[in-house]
């Protein structure tokens, strides 16, 4: 009796345990504080999510080959790069990040990747490599560019597309709803973002 009593208690700290290590990954919620994190950028800094809070921070999943990606990279309207500069003059952080594995369409070691986004003007406040793709299976990062926008207070207030025009077209840059801009600019102006969530296009993150 004794035996079955101790079988039964280990078996609920073990579901009580695993219910504990899901919950520590399923984390990034609208609404929840976004889990932290620790990555290098590809000047080999490291950048600690938390070592930002009481800012407004920005995440942007990329692959330098994906052509969604290169559409908001585009010599015609530099529309990442135009808006992390907007946006970083009114102190916002924006981190670029590259969960792509190694040998997987995309990677760059961090040399390369240093001027590859360099040479597409990348105004990001650094470029992280999350090589093995923690971070990115955190976040549920599922697209390149998939985006998030966190709060002042650490709290995740979006995430999902980067807009409503879902191609690879340059020219659809122009006059698309852009997602990202409205949740900053709602937050920063310290109301509620109206769409909090939308689903994402791209290409799939090369995990």
């Amino acid at each position: 009796m004794m035996l079955r009593s101790f079988t039964k208690s280990l078996v609920v700290l073990g579901a009580a345990s695993c219910l504990a290590a899901s919950s520590a990954w399923a984390v990034a919620n609208v609404g929840k504080a976004a889990p932290d994190f620790t990555l290098t950028d590809v000047q080999g800094k490291t950048h600690k999510l938390s070592q930002y809070k009481g800012k407004n921070i920005v995440l942007e999943w990329a692959n330098p080959e994906c052509p969604f990606v290169q559409k908001h990279y585009g010599k015609t309207t530099k529309n990442m790069p135009t808006l992390q500069s907007q946006y970083a003059g009114k102190g916002v952080v924006w981190l670029t990040i590259l969960s792509t594995a190694k040998g997987k369409e995309g990677y760059m070691e961090p040399a390369a990747a240093a001027k590859h986004w360099q040479t597409v003007g990348n105004a990001a406040t650094a470029v992280l490599m999350d090589t093995d793709g923690k971070v990115g299976k955190q976040f549920d990062a599922k697209t390149t560019p998939h985006m998030y926008v966190i709060d002042s207070k650490g709290n995740l207030v979006y995430k999902g597309a980067i807009d409503n025009k879902r191609s690879t077209d340059e020219a659809d840059v122009k006059g698309a709803t852009n997602y990202v801009t409205a949740s900053l600019d709602a937050t920063l102006g310290g109301k509620p973002v109206a769409e909090a969530e939308t689903t994402p296009y791209g290409c799939g993150v090369k995990y």
